[in-house]
């Protein structure tokens, strides 16, 4: 299983939210690139950055933070947040990103999202899958929708994605363990490398989503809380 640490930035620099509620923010760093050299120097491989004001704003607003981990680490970035067209797609990539992650465009537009899929292939493309009480929410977790989070990947699994972050809001930055049984539930109906993400706090938390067959696991507010070192995890890669 992969082992994947977030960065999420507001105006350039490294912040946790708690449930997505953009009133919580907390600065944990304004050098979002040394964050990332420290997970490169403990061994990690992937990083997960996130662009908040992106999501938010609905247009990519972090770029800079982007080039600037690309262009002095070897991490294997995906990036999320704020991309609404092909052109802001091929943008993320030619500044480093290997992978994109795009949820709300697969919620609002399905059409343009699975010409992105067509264009740029499974291996580049993740869907994001955020929810709470089973029903997808988009737009930096501010826009609610009907859409049942399992039928949802489902049928972009269907259409020929392969990767997809599964969030369940209600436990993101809470620290108290993941929706492990919501994982189990997707996976023994859709074949697909599914990616938890929400409530990581310790060591079994990361074994009971290995066990529950997740491809990978996204790590954030608890590095940043001390809950996790850099050293553990990277031994775990």
């Amino acid at each position: 299983m992969r082992i994947i640490v977030a960065i999420d930035i507001i105006g350039g620099k490294c912040v946790r939210l708690t449930r997505g509620d953009f009133d919580t923010k907390k600065v944990y760093s304004e050098d979002p690139l040394g964050i990332a050299r420290q997970i490169e120097d403990n061994g990690i491989t992937y990083l997960h950055l996130v662009d908040l004001d992106g999501a938010k704003n609905k247009k990519i607003e972090n770029l800079k933070v982007l080039e600037k981990i690309s262009g002095k680490t070897n991490l294997k970035i995906d990036f999320g947040g704020g991309l609404r067209s092909y052109d802001d797609v091929i943008t993320i990539l030619n500044a480093g990103a290997r992978q994109v992650t795009a949820g709300s465009i697969a919620v609002t537009d399905p059409q343009l999202f699975l010409e992105w899929l067509k264009r740029l292939g499974q291996e580049k493309l993740i869907l994001g899958a955020d929810c709470i009480d089973r029903k997808v929410f988009t737009g930096g977790w501010l826009e609610s929708s009907d859409i049942d989070i399992i039928s949802f990947i489902s049928e972009y699994r269907s259409k020929g994605i392969k990767y997809s972050i599964c969030t369940d809001i209600k436990k993101d930055g809470m620290l108290q363990g993941p929706s492990t049984s919501l994982y189990k539930e997707i996976l023994k109906t859709v074949n697909i490398k599914l990616i938890a993400s929400g409530g990581i706090s310790s060591m079994k938390d990361i074994d009971d989503v290995r066990e529950a067959g997740c491809e990978g696991v996204i790590i954030g507010k608890a590095v940043y809380e001390g809950k996790l070192t850099l050293e553990e995890i990277g031994r775990q890669c």
